[in-house]
């Protein structure tokens, strides 16, 4: 993955942002998509492209930060089973 520097990335993020758009890091580099279409995907891809589902998180067990991870692994499922139920009504 290209290094770039800080503040062009918070711009970039900061741009897609205004346009709708969410940009996560993967191993080819920088994806955005419309955080819509993103969130409609099942919880198991949604936290994969995040990098905040289980096998990630418990892989970085030397790094403190893995608590919130796991945390923020969790309060996304519950929201997504929110939001999930809200488009059967």
């Amino acid at each position: 993955m290209e290094v770039k520097p800080k503040k062009e990335i918070q711009d970039l993020l900061l741009s897609e942002e205004k346009k709708g758009n969410v940009v996560f890091a993967t191993c080819e580099g920088f994806m955005t998509s419309p955080i819509d279409e993103f969130i409609k995907q099942p919880i198991e891809g949604l936290l994969y492209d995040l990098n905040r589902d289980s096998a990630t998180i418990f892989s970085q067990l030397d790094n403190p930060k893995w608590i919130n991870d796991y945390a923020v692994n969790l309060v996304i499922k519950k929201l997504k089973e929110f939001y999930d139920a809200s488009l059967r009504l």
